[in-house]
């Protein structure tokens, strides 16, 4: 793996770390903690105070006006006539955790200005993605005359027909990529990414759409003390599909997460509650966005991928305690059945690879099965890309019908590839980095070749190998907690806001790794002072723990023993177990430093033995 230095401006970081010590509310004081916040702050393109204080410190006042969104204006006009006619509205969502925690968040804000709201959530099996004629023709026949739809829709101009032919309006809420047609013929269109909307936060989730709908509603129709009350309710949830959907941590999103996290220090909601202590998320603190995105969205995914999404929208809204943990352990075992299947699809996408060398010279990998799992293909796509490094499709059909979801690497915009073979396709929509299509079974080796020779015409074999961008070199020395103090005011971390690599040359082991769990490595790791005299005085050296997830193999390969010389990858973590809690580094990567007689040699006259990461 190659380790790619990032870059920052030293000028611009030297004028920002001033900046930031003569800050009252940042406690930068010291040159070094500044110095290193600026440097990783003029890397995500923050040069100046005002905009790294909006970073740092995000607050309510910091979003934007509902009505910068295009479309805005006539959706809530209508919808509030709705409420006071108390007409019959469905909102219309999806069936993962962007579009349930959508409809809740909606549904909720509805309740609470004085209306009622029905809502329809997919199957994902029995009626697939999208909108359906059949359910709006029920919701008409049951007195519906106005439908929402959320996370959902921007595609949907057969639907958009059947609701006008019907007789009922239409509001479309989305944040899915329009397609080369435009937008549907709806009342209003709500999606920043629609031609001419300047909304400013382009990146929103669905349930971030819906959130905006929601906060325009209630400026119209509650006391301020009351929208307040609500916004920060709703930014519990609307943090969670913010992460889950992995859009940029930045702009608005960044407001979303940072509070809806702290938020959830307190959770309120006796559904939320419930799920946070199932997915045994502490909240004597406010959760991180690794653990939103690796425990709490899982199981909310697992109810729309292994069954029926509707169990989401129980649990935010049930007020039994007892009903709460029921639905909650519901979604824990769902989640550990989809966790059971996808290894199972994956294993088998591991043995068709290695039966079929072809495939490892693709540029963009297709593989189909038989009767696997929809609910679970997209998750599996993405763990084939983490594996082998290059777009991949994976497409699961039974009889001449094919469903199938795709993941890709920053290189390659996989949504595009889509539009370049569309006639082959019963539907298809997503966005550069993730794609859900339908298509004929007989269509595959045409999709296969198809995607392969796109790909080829747009990326080269150094596109696939695997780089780390690391921020900045550190001693482990410079390693204080009032550095990972600092560190963590860039929280939460994730797409377009990633959590600081450092690397530290020629520190030492210890002490033999431990392996954990079969898979994981936890080692003890020391600074040096390096003496031709005292060559054993690394033992007494500043030290640390270090884990190493997944890397178990790679270290018994190198066959380290404690002495060795080691430059790591690394990022700060911290333990909070009362006693043998602290910081510690989670590792990135690493190489081995070949040993020479007396081991006293520097790095380039010992030469250095570079360990790749194997596929997990």
């Amino acid at each position: 793996m190659k380790w790619l230095p990032k870059s920052a401006d030293p000028a611009q970081v030297e004028a920002l770390s001033a900046q930031l010590r003569a800050h009252p509310a940042l406690d930068l004081a010291a040159p070094g903690l500044s110095a290193t916040l600026a440097r990783l702050l003029v890397m995500r393109g923050i040069a100046d105070i005002d905009t790294a204080e909006r970073f740092l410190r995000p607050s309510l006042s910091h979003l934007h006006s509902p009505y910068a969104m295009a479309g805005m204006k006539a959706a809530l006009d209508r919808l509030e006539a709705a409420i006071e006619r108390k007409e019959g509205i469905l909102i219309y969502g999806d069936y993962d955790v962007d579009g349930t925690t959508a409809i809740v968040i909606l549904k909720t804000a509805i309740e609470r200005c004085g209306g009622s709201a029905d809502f329809h959530v997919p199957h994902r099996i029995r009626e697939g993605y999208g909108m359906k004629d059949d359910v709006i023709e029920r919701a008409a026949a049951a007195g519906t005359r106005l439908i929402i739809s959320v996370d959902t829709g921007i595609r949907a101009f057969a639907a958009a027909e059947t609701v006008r032919r019907l007789g009922l309006d239409l509001i479309v809420t989305d944040h899915h990529l329009p397609g080369q047609d435009g937008v549907p013929a709806a009342l209003a269109v709500v999606n920043p990414n629609q031609p001419g909307c300047e909304y400013p936060c382009k990146a929103l989730c669905g349930a971030g759409v819906a959130f905006k709908m929601a906060q325009g509603l209630m400026e119209r129709r509650l006391p301020e003390k009351d929208q307040s009350r609500l916004l920060m309710s709703f930014m519990k949830v609307v943090a969670i599909a913010t992460i889950a959907d992995a859009v940029p941590l930045t702009g608005e999103n960044r407001v979303f997460a940072r509070l809806g996290l702290e938020g959830l220090r307190s959770p309120v909601n006796p559904g939320l509650r419930a799920l946070l202590e199932v997915a045994q998320v502490p909240t004597s603190r406010p959760p991180t966005a690794g653990e939103i995105g690796f425990r709490i969205a899982p199981r909310l995914n697992a109810a729309g991928r292994m069954d029926v999404a509707r169990d989401v929208i129980e649990l935010f809204s049930v007020k039994d305690p007892a009903r709460a943990r029921e639905i909650a352990n519901r979604l824990d075992l769902l989640n550990a059945e989809r966790q059971q299947e996808e290894r199972r699809i994956l294993d088998a996408i591991q043995q068709r690879v290695e039966q079929t060398p072809a495939l490892l010279d693709a540029f963009c990998l297709v593989i189909d099965g038989d009767g696997w799992h929809r609910g679970v293909i997209g998750i599996t796509a993405t763990r084939v890309v983490e594996r082998y490094g290059r777009p991949a499709l994976v497409v699961s059909h039974e009889g001449e019908e094919a469903h199938g979801s795709g993941r890709s690497i920053p290189a390659f915009h996989l949504l595009n590839a889509l539009e370049s073979c569309a006639g082959l396709f019963t539907r298809y929509g997503g966005h550069a980095h993730a794609v859900g299509f339908a298509l004929p079974t007989s269509r595959l080796p045409e999709l296969r070749a198809h995607l392969d020779t796109y790909a080829r015409s747009r990326l080269t074999l150094a596109d696939f190998e695997p780089g780390l961008r690391f921020d900045a070199e550190l001693t482990l020395g410079d390693i204080t907690p009032e550095l990972f103090q600092a560190l963590r005011q860039l929280e939460p971390f994730g797409m377009a806001n990633p959590e600081p690599v450092f690397v530290a040359q020629s520190v030492r082991l210890m002490a033999p790794a431990r392996v954990m769990k079969d898979k994981h490595v936890k080692l003890k790791l020391a600074a040096p002072v390096k003496s031709q005299s005292t060559p054993d005085n690394w033992r007494g050296a500043i030290a640390f723990n270090a884990l190493g997830w997944h890397m178990a193999d790679r270290f018994q390969q190198a066959q380290l023993l404690p002495g060795d010389n080691l430059d790591i990858a690394f990022s700060l973590d911290y333990n909070d177990h009362p006693d043998y809690g602290g910081l510690e580094l989670s590792l990135r990567d690493f190489r081995s430093q070949m040993k020479t007689a007396g081991d006293t040699a520097d790095a380039e006259e010992a030469g250095t033995r570079s360990v790749s990461p194997q596929a997990n």
